[in-house]
């Protein structure tokens, strides 16, 4: 079972191989982005959660050399915030609210989804596009309704989930890789 997982994983990333330029031009795209001062936010559910957080930790720490902190924030995070806006408003604006309230225009948002269909996802996309913001998915197969939305997505090509998401964190750590990169911080 685990050689059979592994070999699934080991397929995904050879497909996702291909997605490598593109990565490398979301972390140019950052790069100018904190140069002007300006922000990444991220959201996901469960397990795309994590991979959200785990990418703005990236950002607001460091990835693998010393820099100077980005401003980088995981809307799921502020666990007050969540509470209060799934009990007030419901929790398909969890996160467009928080995108409301701390995006601006030409600011990223980075939506993760193994499904594609997170609808508490979707409409934050929906309200980035309303402020101005650019939006980036990393979903599971395509053709999925967060891909077609979002201004630019990598998706995963692999039945199971935790493919999906092992996938996404090597997509994190390029995408790191790559602003480092473009900052000029060493690697």
């Amino acid at each position: 079972m685990i050689e059979e997982r592994f070999g699934a994983l080991s397929d995904a990333m050879l497909r996702l191989s291909a997605d490598a330029p593109r990565i490398e031009a979301w972390g140019r795209h950052l790069a100018d982005v904190f140069a002007r001062g300006g922000r990444l936010l991220a959201c996901g559910n469960g397990g795309s959660a994590a991979e959200a957080q785990h990418l703005t930790g990236e950002l607001v720490g460091r990835f693998v050399n010393d820099r100077q902190p980005l401003s980088a924030i995981a809307l799921h995070g502020d666990t007050s915030a969540t509470t209060a806006i799934v009990n007030d408003y419901g929790e398909h604006e969890v996160f467009a609210r928080q995108v409301r309230a701390h995006g601006r225009p030409r600011d990223v948002l980075v939506a993760l989804s193994t499904s594609g269909r997170s609808q508490n996802v979707i409409l934050a996309v929906k309200a980035a596009h309303e402020i101005g913001m650019t939006t980036w998915a990393l979903t599971g197969p395509a053709p999925n309704d967060l891909a077609s939305l979002c201004d630019d997505a990598i998706t995963i090509d692999a039945e199971r989930t935790g493919t999906v998401q092992e996938a996404h964190l090597a997509v994190v750590h390029g995408l790191c890789a790559a602003l480092d990169d473009a900052l000029g911080v060493p690697s």
